[in-house]
């Protein structure tokens, strides 16, 4: 699979529920029932992505519960525990101009308003407040660092992305 092929992961399979095949689900949606708006899921089991559906799915007290077709004992629930659950990126919801996912930062260069070339975006952190860039800096940086964290806050410190040009222009100081 090429990396633009790559299932993006939105969740887990907790443990099972019940005796009838139900699973808890954790999921990484920004809403959290938000996993369900996705039909087919793939799960990782042994190694192996494959498709499942969704038969039903509740809120049990604040978790989230779901029945698998084809899951209907507890036994071969128990064996799907912890697959984790993902989507092929064809069923992303499009996104506006201005807007991006996480993924497609990863692998931008970015260079501050000075022209400073602060290296490659590792990593996104979440924070709760604000995302991070977690950008690994070039082997011969002049500041001699390895990698720089840049809160992602926009026009403060992120002035402009180019996602299709793999580029993040920052007003940050490369001695940060």
């Amino acid at each position: 699979m090429s990396d633009n092929q790559q299932p993006i992961v939105l969740g887990k399979l907790g443990s099972s529920h019940g005796i009838k095949g139900w699973l808890k689900i954790t999921s990484y949606a920004d809403s959290v029932e938000g996993i369900f708006d996705y039909s087919p899921w793939l799960i990782k089991e042994q190694g192996v992505w494959r498709e499942v559906k969704v038969a039903q799915w509740r809120f049990q007290g604040k978790a989230l519960v779901a029945e698998l077709e084809g899951v209907t004992t507890r036994e071969h629930a128990q064996m799907l525990t912890n697959c984790e659950i993902a989507i092929l990126p064809e069923q992303m919801k499009e996104l506006a101009d201005d807007e991006f996912y996480h993924r497609d930062l990863i692998g931008c260069e970015v260079t501050n308003i000075n022209g400073y070339n602060m290296g490659i975006v590792d990593q996104i952190v979440a924070t709760g407040s604000n995302d991070v860039l977690l950008v690994k800096a070039n082997a011969k940086d002049a500041f001699g660092k390895a990698e720089r964290m840049i809160p992602f806050v926009p026009e403060q410190f992120v002035k402009q992305v180019d996602v299709q040009g793999k580029q993040i222009l920052v007003d940050w100081d490369p001695d940060f």
